[in-house]
């Protein structure tokens, strides 16, 4: 199997070159991950594409895919047994149908983990892909208009 490291140049922070972009990075790491865990991240990926046309591909923290509106939506780390797609502010996010299962003692962020040979429902990761978009997008609204009236 080969190592994203090895398919695409990054820094020696682990950071992209500026001739690899984060849409490259992450298809690499698909690709290296090579088993379910590819399959599973490569499927959240195209969901959260399809629920927010508009999200923009980074990739952070030596390594971690990560997809943003206005702010971080979620991450989406791969560890050996899980892969865990983790919101920003997802203890802000109603979550009607119990996807969050994981990270829920915090106050801010919330995660999901997917272990091999579960299933996705789409419908509702979309909406919380959407949800937290919107909540960022609001976010940064509220933000703007409180600097431009000057408080």
């Amino acid at each position: 199997m080969k190592k994203a490291s090895a398919a695409v140049k990054k820094s020696d922070s682990g950071e992209a070159s500026e001739e690899t972009s984060p849409s490259q990075l992450i298809d690499a790491r698909i690709e290296e991950l090579g088993d379910w865990r590819g399959q599973k991240l490569a499927q959240v990926r195209m969901l959260i594409k399809q629920a927010e046309p508009e999200v923009v591909e980074e990739w952070k923290w030596r390594g971690v895919p990560v997809w943003e509106r206005a702010g971080i939506i979620c991450t989406g780390e791969t560890y050996k047994s899980v892969v865990k797609l983790t919101f920003a502010k997802g203890a802000s996010l109603d979550d009607p149908t119990g996807l969050f299962n994981s990270s829920l003692e915090g106050n801010t962020r919330r995660a999901i983990d997917f272990h091999q040979g579960d299933t996705i429902d789409e419908e509702a990761l979309k909406a919380l892909v959407r949800a937290a978009a919107a909540l960022n997008t609001s976010s940064k609204t509220a933000v703007s208009r409180k600097k431009s009236s000057g408080t």
